[in-house]
């Protein structure tokens, strides 16, 4: 199956971004910046922490808008947001930065983990090396990688991956069935995410998720990505041995991020 048309057209302009930003900024240029950024928080590392101790561990993310939803969040404020996650007991960030459909932005990235303790994942739709060592560069702890981005080179999310290891980053690979499963899993690294929304569809089904499991070696954590609205959808997953979330929606849309997400996960 071919990339979604939302994906493709997604994609198709984050090439043209990258090739204006590298006009700008070499590649070369933004590895010297990566000297002078302080060591990667441990993004992998936290989330184990969180399931060891018994507890979920959510990844709570700062997302003003998406291409499907419009505008989520008007009174934006991403110092403010992750402070709210991380008092409300978050083991990770994840901001959005692309610009042009979800109306995010590197400098949202850069205050909120200058506001709080916790590592951060940069959400983007990460297709070229350049993106990877500018998330390094902003600071950032994670990246995402998206398979369905990937259809046809997997060689390509392979080096990506590598190249984010090599830079003290850890990578969240993102799947959403059987075949990009398969291709995330010859890839070295802990964490792999589930998206229950059909990116073709827009449809959620947490079967998504449950589905896949079984496939899934112990040594990799699984996220479970969108439709987890409720504290029965939380129960649901964690009796099915899923302890990593990523919830994004759901607590941008409440009055106090924070207190929305303990309320359905502690």
């Amino acid at each position: 199956m071919t990339a979604p048309t939302i994906l493709r057209r997604i994609l198709d302009r984050k090439h043209e971004e990258v090739a204006e930003r590298r006009s700008r900024v070499t590649d070369a240029d933004l590895r010297a910046l990566c000297a002078d950024v302080p060591p990667a928080r441990g993004f992998a590392d936290a989330i184990a922490a969180k399931i060891a101790a018994g507890d979920a561990a959510v990844i709570a993310e700062i997302k003003k808008a998406s291409p499907s939803k419009g505008l989520i969040r008007p009174d934006f404020d991403p110092p403010a947001h992750a402070q709210s996650y991380e008092r409300g007991g978050a083991a990770c960030l994840s901001v959005l930065t692309d610009v042009d459909f979800f109306q995010g932005d590197d400098e949202y990235l850069k205050a909120a983990r200058a506001a709080v303790s916790l590592p951060v994942l940069r959400k983007d739709f990460t297709v070229d090396a350049y993106q990877v060592i500018e998330a390094r560069a902003l600071a950032a702890d994670c990246i995402l990688l998206i398979a369905a981005a990937f259809v046809g080179e997997q060689a390509k999310m392979s080096e990506l991956a590598h190249l984010a290891t090599e830079l003290g980053l850890d990578v969240l690979i993102e799947v959403h069935n059987a075949a990009e499963l398969a291709d995330a899993l010859t890839v070295p690294g802990r964490l792999i995410g589930i998206n229950n929304r059909d990116l073709h569809t827009f449809n959620t089904s947490l079967e998504t998720t449950y589905g896949l499991l079984g496939a899934i070696p112990d040594d990799r954590i699984v996220v479970t990505e969108s439709g987890i609205s409720t504290r029965a959808d939380v129960d649901a997953m964690r009796a099915h041995d899923v302890h990593a979330f990523l919830v994004g929606e759901s607590f941008m849309r409440a009055a106090e991020p924070g207190e929305k997400l303990r309320e359905m996960f502690f």
